[in-house]
């Protein structure tokens, strides 16, 4: 890419983040109640986002070979622990990924 390009890049990424930065307030102001379904959406996306990542962490483990998925069971099961016990999900997802990290690299 010549410096040209790279300008014309960098430009194009700040227009489309600001764009959907500023296209919610735009779209739906603070005087107006939001519609239905984008109430609906914001309250089944974030589950659904978190299937999503369940399943596609979970994809590739063979309970047929290696470690047998163990590793990451136990990784699970803290992360569910630490969620039910304390209720923030930063400490859960940290603690279950600090967790599953050091059993692979020193037990697994």
């Amino acid at each position: 890419m010549n410096l040209t390009e790279q300008i014309i890049t960098i430009g194009m990424v700040v227009l489309g983040t600001a764009i959907t930065r500023f296209l919610p307030f735009l779209i739906f102001p603070a005087g107006k109640e939001t519609p239905k379904y984008i109430r609906y959406l914001g309250n089944v996306l974030p589950p659904a986002v978190f299937g999503m990542l369940v399943i596609y962490c979970l994809k590739d483990v063979s309970i047929f070979a290696g470690s047998r998925g163990v590793p990451e069971l136990l990784a699970i099961a803290l992360v569910i622990g630490l969620h039910l016990w304390k209720r923030q999900m930063l400490l859960s997802i940290a603690g279950g990924t600090i967790f599953y990290m050091a059993l692979v690299q020193f037990i697994f």
